[in-house]
């Protein structure tokens, strides 16, 4: 154990004398600490502007309700807002969140419209996406490894010590294993403590800091035993490096770009605006369609209403309201076979995934961080599964209740409480939390 602790200490202060190795692994931390900070931001931006929004959408909600007496009125111009707040590991891994939208402001009408209307932003901005703290580790730290491996063994073949060192060491691992433990051990905690200062500031729980820990050891654990497997017996270090360099280029590039090529050929789905068309031409025609087609085929889904669908007028809020539903219903086939496609794609992405370690690692990461397209669909279905709790809020008054009594208004629902009770937590519990 001297012995070992000997050579370690040996290879540390040889690695102090390095100055290359010493401007590497500054690098390493100033852009390991450059993308942490950038996700604290973007994060923190993501969570100002979800606080901003749920108050700004309690004051619009409650002028509205001021505003109008008449319940289809009221359902029609009460909007409410839903939102999928960053974990607090998504510092780490933004994933999908500068893809898929992760707040809408929805209303009584057809879901469909709203889902795939998703907020629009700078298409060149978001081809970029973001330089987090998985980007650095996945895309960049290979690069660092293979500048730090690559010539451990061909620097010293090419200056003449290589012979006298494995001579006069005590094995070849005593050498050449405190070497490159030095630089790995060094390396992996310059591009880790950024993110541990991350973790703590985000709130992170130990688990997933374990994870991501394990996680990124186990791939720069790689990067660096192929460097070294593949410049063992090299004399020349500049050809192990180009040679490293292509294998980099091929996991990191060209592997998921044919992949997604691949997937995109492979499989096909509507596109979400072909939906929202859909729907909305079904929308509008139904306002030249007999009254009676609207509601059989509204009653066709929910029958506890089919005694309630006589009118007598042209126009009553509840025929509008179910050719809204009839809306959807029409565009439902269309998002079905859309989502499953998404579902496709995100399984062959996997497969994918197995044969480049960069994007495995992406896919492992995001997941734990909730910012996968997995995370994505799970929200939209939350949108959905909420409008369907307005809708049957509203029912009732609508199809069978006659006057409306604003009273009634406090049983309205809200996104908050929806999730709260998703997730088991009681009412009382987040109030208790929010005057905290």
């Amino acid at each position: 154990m001297s012995y070992m602790f000997k050579q370690l200490s040996r290879e540390w202060r040889f690695m102090l004398r390095q100055k290359y190795l010493l401007v590497l692994l500054g690098c390493a931390i100033l852009i390991s600490g450059f993308s942490v900070q950038s996700g604290l931001n973007e994060v923190a931006q993501q969570q100002q502007t979800i606080e901003r929004l749920k108050a700004a959408d309690v004051a619009d909600r409650t002028d509205t309700q001021n505003k109008q007496d008449e319940i289809g009125m009221l359902a029609y111009y009460t909007f409410h807002l839903t939102y999928s707040a960053p974990s607090d590991l998504a510092f780490a891994a933004l994933g999908e969140r500068d893809i898929y939208p992760w707040k809408h402001r929805i209303k009584m009408l057809a879901i469909e419209g709203q889902i795939y209307e998703s907020d629009t932003q700078n298409a060149e901005l978001t081809q970029a996406g973001k330089i987090d703290f998985l980007f650095v580790i996945s895309a960049l730290s290979p690069l660092i490894v293979i500048l730090l491996f690559h010539d451990l063994f061909a620097n010293e073949r090419s200056s003449g010590r290589h012979d006298l060192l494995v001579t006069t060491a005590k094995s070849p691992w005593a050498l050449w294993g405190a070497r490159g433990a030095i630089r790995f051990i060094s390396l992996f905690l310059c591009l880790m403590l950024p993110f541990y200062v991350g973790a703590w500031v985000s709130g992170t729980s130990l688990v997933a800091v374990g994870l991501v820990s394990l996680c990124c050891f186990m791939y720069l654990a790689f990067w660096a035993i192929l460097s070294v497997y593949w410049g063992k017996n090299a004399n020349s270090g500049p050809k192990v490096a180009s040679g490293l360099i292509g294998i980099w280029v091929l996991f990191a590039f060209i592997t998921p770009i044919l992949g997604d090529l691949a997937i995109n050929k492979f499989v096909h789905s509507p596109k979400g605006g072909d939906i929202m068309l859909t729907q909305r031409e079904a929308v509008n025609d139904a306002w030249d369609l007999p009254k009676e087609a609207t509601m059989d085929a509204f009653t066709a889904t929910y029958p506890e209403w089919k005694d309630h669908v006589a009118m007598q007028s042209m126009f009553e809020w509840k025929w509008y309201y179910a050719f809204q539903q009839v809306g959807d219903q029409i565009a439902a086939p269309m998002s079905q076979e859309y989502r499953a496609a998404s579902q496709k794609k995100y399984e062959l992405a996997g497969y994918a995934s197995l044969l480049s370690p960069p994007l495995l690692l992406q896919r492992v990461l995001t997941r734990l961080a909730g910012t996968d397209a997995v995370a994505a669909h799970k929200y939209e279905q939350q949108v959905r599964a909420f409008h369907k709790t307005l809708r049957l809020y509203y029912y009732p008054f609508l199809f069978a209740q006659g006057e409306f009594d604003k009273g009634n208004l406090a049983n309205l629902p809200s996104f908050d409480k929806f999730i709260n009770k998703q997730h088991g937590v009681r009412d009382t519990d987040s109030a208790q939390t929010t005057n905290k």
